[in-house]
């Protein structure tokens, strides 16, 4: 009745992502095995409020909970928003971070070693040695990109049977990987909030005027405005350049060098409407939530990542305004910079970020299942051949090495396989088809998929049947170790692997059932030459024939 009536208080009305969410994390929660869960969404797409109702539930369950955030700032943040969510309950939120002194650290690490701290919101701090638990139960990793493999690996030390929430709007090729591969699971959120819309993004050289007009722009209508300079040396001379240019804009300065009292400060005034203009380092990347702030420039973008990008186009568009990011880099910058760039420039769409994750994976690669490695080694092998390797490499490892390689045959024929563009007109439908048949290794999925292609797209002609008898024939050869089947006209030539030892019994009458007469070509390793003398296709006829000897 708690968790029922936590979830009536949340003062927006749940998307339908938002409950799926819920159900999927709270299913989790209750089964046997620990979750390891990847929420996907967009900023204000309400994964901070599904953390918060796990964190509830685990609590009520006489759990400890660690919510590991990346910047002192978004820890202060989600402690106020834990705070006032859970304000109605016995439950004692903590937060750790450098913000606090070492007297008031020591206080919440005790706390917690005692277990009269329920909920922990905290940086990198809360993964050094000295921080122990009495019964943690739930991790929830906020902001997943920003932190590594070790860093990750470090809190599953801390108990093995953790269940573990990992909340990101892009998240790093490695971990998507490992959910499209069904390593992890995953729930996508992209039903949008009300009244949000697309964030305009552009690529535009260094120009004082631009600077000028989107910065006047946004004070006129009473907003305010982000200026990130990443390099901590010049960002004063940064700022001094941005009063030249608006003299009647209040400008301040945020980095991580800054004292942590002063940090606060600026970052209180920019919230409360004091600042109009911040220039900042990337530590606004993160969570800081302004609707106010409606116009960003983004200095030496080339210079940051695609998720980095994604994550502060997010700091601005949080209110019905129309809100404006300009990506400002010099005339010349490379290939990959320019890649980059433009997908963003091309994704401003609501809910982008999963796309645009999908899009990275493309561009860097995957990682390292099983090592350090977060993104990487693709452009070696292509990223089809490269996922293949991984899919089979885990198979492997699930299922065991021990049984036999499945090597399919190869399978030539005079007639007409393929899906003609009267029949298919879309390219990409077609390479989708054409990738399936690539990688099945069941000759049901391939009856399965003209069933579908049938529904799609009507009956199959003459050159799809083909296509799919010539995919049967090349999973049902290699499971009796044919090496090759040619085709032609109403003849076929079958030869075996080396390895084969099939009965001649069987194939004379698996093949004189479908009205094909055999002859032997060679004993060893195994050829037959085949006729037709009636009844079915000569494609047709092979595959229904070599069905009946495969083993079920």
């Amino acid at each position: 009745s708690w968790q029922q009536q936590l979830e009536s208080s949340f003062l927006f009305e749940d998307t339908p992502d938002q409950r799926t969410a819920t159900i999927d994390v709270k299913k989790d929660m209750e089964g046997g095995r620990p979750m390891d869960r990847l929420l996907v969404g967009d900023v204000g797409y309400g994964k901070t409020e599904i953390a918060v109702r796990a964190a509830f539930k685990a609590v009520q369950s006489e759990r400890q909970v660690a919510v590991l955030v990346p910047t002192t700032i978004l820890a202060d943040q989600h402690a106020r928003t834990f705070g006032e969510r859970l304000a109605d309950f016995p439950i004692r939120v903590s937060m750790l971070s450098r913000f606090q002194t070492p007297k008031e650290q020591e206080v919440v690490l005790e706390a917690l070693r005692l277990g009269n701290v329920d909920i922990v919101i905290g940086t990198h701090r809360l993964l050094s040695p000295d921080v122990s638990f009495k019964r943690l139960g739930l991790i929830v990793v906020d902001e997943e990109h920003r932190f590594g493999v070790k860093h990750k690996e470090r809190l599953k030390q801390l108990r093995l049977e953790l269940d573990v929430l990992t909340l990101t709007a892009t998240p790093i090729p490695r971990t998507l990987h490992m959910s499209l591969a069904g390593l992890r699971d995953m729930t996508l959120m992209q039903t949008p909030p009300r009244d949000r819309s697309p964030v305009l993004t552009y690529v535009e050289p260094w120009d004082d005027g631009l600077l000028d007009e989107g910065i006047t722009r946004e004070l006129d209508r009473g907003g305010q405005v982000f200026f990130v300079h990443n390099r901590i040396e010049t960002i004063d001379a940064m700022a001094d350049h941005v009063k030249r240019i608006a003299p009647r804009a209040r400008v301040e300065i945020a980095h991580g060098q800054l004292r942590e009292r002063d940090l606060e400060g600026v970052m209180h005034r920019f919230v409360v409407g004091a600042v109009d203009v911040l220039v900042s380092t990337m530590i606004v990347e993160s969570g800081l939530d302004v609707p106010n702030a409606n116009t960003m420039f983004v200095n030496r973008a080339d210079y940051f990542g695609l998720a980095q990008l994604y994550q502060l186009r997010g700091r601005v568009g949080r209110s019905h305004r129309r809100a404006y990011c300009y990506l400002i880099v010099p005339d010349q910058i490379d290939d990959d910079a320019e890649r980059r760039l433009r997908v963003l420039e091309h994704h401003t769409e609501l809910g982008a970020g999963y796309r645009i994750a999908l899009k990275d994976m493309e561009l860097r690669g995957a990682g390292n299942l099983l090592g350090p490695e977060q993104s990487g080694f693709v452009q070696t092998v292509g990223f089809d051949l490269y996922l293949r390797m991984l899919d089979e490499t885990v198979r492997n490892v699930t299922q065991g090495e021990g049984g036999p390689k499945l090597i399919p045959a190869e399978v030539s024929t005079d007639a007409p396989a393929l899906l003609p563009d009267d029949y298919v007109p879309s390219h990409e439908a077609k390479l989708d088809v054409y990738r399936r048949l690539s990688r099945v290794t069941d000759s049901a999925e391939v009856i399965a998929l003209r069933e579908e292609l049938r529904d799609r797209f009507g009956p199959p002609p003459p050159a799809v049947d083909a296509m799919l008898a010539v995919a049967r024939l090349r999973i049902l050869g290699g499971r009796l170790s044919i090496e090759s089947v040619l085709v032609r006209a109403n003849e076929a030539r079958v030869n075996f692997r080396d390895v084969a030892a099939p009965r001649m019994k069987g194939l004379s009458a698996a093949f004189h059932e479908v009205q094909f007469q055999a002859e032997v070509r060679r004993a060893h390793p195994l050829s037959l030459k085949l006729m037709r003398l009636g009844g079915v296709s000569i494609l047709d006829g092979l595959v229904r024939a070599l069905s009946t000897l495969v083993p079920s």
